[in-house]
């Protein structure tokens, strides 16, 4: 199963391709406030006006994106608004065949922005439509995040980061009342159910991305440094602590804490572990996943599992509280689009205004626009789970992402090097000494400055 070999000896030749021009692009911490000189666009037409909007999720959102576009036109009787929606499956291989061609509201990963116009080739700069977007509505750290090559390409929807999801259920059933919020009680977790329900019961999953979070999220905890610098991408752990890092992981498996991934695949193959039968009937019993997948998570358990859904806690690890949070998503405007004051309207109709914002709610994640909250709260919008699973991450998680953590190389399904990282641990039975290499080099072969 393993293809660490030809994984590694592929990026040395192939993963440097690029990544000096993205790094370049990283922009700094300025953002709109203090870059007022970019030229302003042509007022909006008198005349019709089409539109085209891009986005991904599930059906509730798309409910909501075409409700709230439908009150958009109906304040705007000359503009027409056409969508193009999708589920996230495959969804960014098909956009980033797009850009260049794309609809001209698309709503964007944050990562997006170096992958896919790291030179501002791709987005326009907002501020030259600053007349017709309130930037005042947003904080200046989840703004200037969507600034990059001197350009304040997108704008934030909403703020993520993982927080852990139990479900109680399945926790009472193997003795234990509460759920952990320290390492020695998910280790006493793995005993209990393995013990008292079974071999094939576990108090949390954890794929191969996840496992790569949950191991930066530890390191954090423990040293209380950044992953990688959130500008440069210059990586801040030794060799040393990776694999401390790595073989953490390998202890949660050890310990049965969480389904080894051969088995979990064996059963599963590609499913997502919402929608998994284990997940569904409470085998597993907790998921680290980001805020706004609380729903996600919530629905797709069976009726008897379902009222012990909970929020947890950011797990203790050390004495830093570790986890990042980043910008969950965007709406950005692509140099394309014809009628780009129109296009900035529908942003600002869709996030700011009352009209807008509250049907839009929380279907995107908690709004990042102080507006845009205000309103989908008054309107009663605002899931109750996600809105408390956001507090909990925005709280405790103290750390930055860098541009390069979520690169598809890195990251992808099934064929990501973090994928082959763990899927080696798990198949082969190895530690981290044994793997740390195919971490580095595939992280170097993106971009990342090694020094450990």
């Amino acid at each position: 199963m393993s293809n660490a070999i030809s994984r590694r000896d592929f990026l040395k030749v192939t993963g440097a391709v690029g990544a000096a021009g993205l790094l370049a692009a990283c922009g700094g911490g300025s953002s709109s406030s203090t870059a007022s000189t970019a030229a302003s666009v042509a007022a909006p037409a008198e005349g019709d006006v089409s539109l085209t909007i891009s986005w991904w999720g599930g059906e509730s959102r798309h409910n909501a994106y075409q409700e709230a576009i439908a009150a958009f036109s109906e304040e705007h009787t000359n503009i027409t608004v056409n969508p193009t929606f999708a589920a996230w499956s495959d969804w960014e291989d098909t956009m980033s065949t797009k850009f260049g061609v794309a609809e001209d509201v698309c709503q964007i990963n944050w990562n997006w922005l170096y992958n896919y116009s790291a030179n501002a080739q791709t987005f326009i700069d907002l501020n030259t439509v600053s007349d017709y977007i309130d930037f005042s509505q947003w904080e200046e750290g989840p703004l200037g995040a969507c600034y990059v090559a001197n350009s304040q390409q997108a704008v934030p929807v909403s703020m993520t980061g993982r927080i852990f999801y139990w479900n109680m259920t399945s926790f009472n059933k193997a003795g234990i009342t509460e759920y952990p919020k320290t390492l020695d009680e998910l280790y006493a977790a793995g005993e209990a159910f393995q013990n008292n329900l079974g071999e094939d019961y576990y108090p949390l999953h954890l794929g191969g991305y996840d496992r790569m979070i949950a191991m930066v999220f530890y390191l954090e905890s423990i040293y209380g440094k950044d992953w990688a610098d959130p500008t440069t991408s210059t990586l801040n752990y030794t060799r040393d602590e990776i694999i401390e890092g790595l073989d953490f992981i390998k202890s949660l498996v050890d310990r049965h804490v969480i389904m080894p991934l051969p088995t979990y695949y064996g059963n599963n193959g590609s499913t997502a572990a919402s929608q998994s039968n284990e997940w569904i009937t409470g085998q597993l019993a907790g998921i680290f996943e980001w805020d706004s997948g609380a729903l996600k998570y919530l629905e797709g358990l069976d009726t008897e599992n379902r009222d012990g859904f909970t929020v947890g806690d950011e797990i203790k690890y050390g004495e830093y509280n570790g986890g990042f949070t980043k910008v969950s998503m965007a709406l950005a405007i692509t140099k394309t689009c014809q009628h780009p004051a129109e296009a900035a309207m529908l942003i600002n109709f869709l996030l700011n205004e009352e009209a807008g914002a509250s049907i839009m709610g929380s279907e995107c994640g908690i709004p990042a626009s102080a507006s845009g909250l205000a309103a989908a709260e008054a309107a009663g919008t605002v899931n109750e789970l996600t809105a408390e699973a956001n507090s909990k991450v925005i709280a405790s998680c103290a750390f930055q992402l860098d541009p390069l953590f979520e690169n598809d190389t890195l990251k992808a399904d099934g064929t990501g090097v973090y994928q082959e990282v763990f899927d080696t641990m798990d198949y082969d039975g190895v530690g981290g000494a044994d793997v740390v290499d195919i971490l580095l080099d595939g992280m170097e072969g993106v971009g990342y400055t090694i020094n450990a």
